[in-house]
């Protein structure tokens, strides 16, 4: 179990609205070029394959844009103003990591409905301490002290205001798309995206028993001077849950709680505009 410094679900209103921060610059700088219009089909040929359906489809974005988007890469110190401007400078110092932002965001928020959401592209940074346990009859748990380590982060996703943060995503969606179709989704909508993972991790269940951990079996010689990144939950059915929901779960009932209650509010707004197919 990788020792989360920061809540990775608790961040998750942040990384929307922090993507959309980037859009909004991204935005002033440049703008997208006028869409194509397809030739009508030669009789005969075969129609290509329908693209997925919107379920939850983001309103045209207004103004329009009318020249091409510069490459994720370049974020730079404009996409961290933008950040402070939104966010203010000592939450983006301490919780966020803006370099090739939206990309991250994208990934992030794909990885937290599987099984593994790698810790090198979240957008959040690690905060000091570590993963704390307790021994009890010759069983580890998950220490209580766990959910203090995520306590701030969480007041401060919690703080955000909903609608603005909505709003900033509506009108700044095609960056956060662009990045996800470069993750290899070409007929997708990062908006389903989203909409499915805040669906998956309102599904983690509320546990009020300890949770009991395992260490990870590892064949060969190991370092263990960090013996905390090995730890499993020892409930096979709790260690194949999705990753966020396993974060969740990390950060106790009363955090969890609060943040989906968050998520909700978000995805009410984000899920109900347009919905088709």
């Amino acid at each position: 179990m990788n020792d989360l410094s920061r809540s990775l679900i608790a961040g998750l209103v942040v990384l929307v609205v922090g993507g959309s921060a980037y859009l909004w610059w991204q935005e002033r700088q440049a703008a997208a070029p006028a869409p194509m219009v397809a030739p009508d089909p030669v009789a005969g040929e075969a129609s290509p394959p329908a693209p997925a359906a919107v379920h939850h489809a983001i309103e045209a974005i207004t103004p329009a844009l009318d020249a091409p988007l510069p490459p994720l890469t370049e974020t730079g110190s404009e996409v961290r103003d933008a950040l402070i401007d939104l966010l203010g400078r000592q939450q983006v110092l301490s919780f966020l990591d803006v370099g090739d932002f939206a990309r991250r965001v994208a990934a992030t928020v794909d990885n937290l409905a599987r099984g593994h959401a790698a810790s090198r592209l979240w957008p959040v940074v690690p905060a000091p301490g570590r993963f704390l346990v307790v021994e009890r009859d010759g069983a580890t748990y998950m220490a209580n002290g766990n959910m203090e380590r995520y306590s701030a982060f969480v007041r401060f996703a919690s703080a955000i205001d909903t609608g603005a943060a909505v709003a900033l995503y509506v009108r700044m969606y095609p960056l956060l798309q662009r990045a996800y179709v470069a993750l290899g989704y070409p007929d997708r909508y990062f908006n389903n995206r989203l909409v499915e993972v805040i669906d998956v991790l309102l599904a983690t269940p509320e546990l009020q028993e300890p949770i009991r951990l395992t260490l990870t079996e590892v064949q060969g010689p190991i370092a263990t001077a960090r013996p905390w990144v090995r730890y499993e939950y020892a409930d096979p059915a709790l260690e194949a849950r999705p990753s966020g929901q396993k974060i969740l779960l990390r950060m106790g009932p009363e955090n969890a709680r609060q943040l989906k209650a968050k998520l909700r509010e978000f995805r009410q707004s984000v899920a109900g505009k347009g919905v088709s197919g």
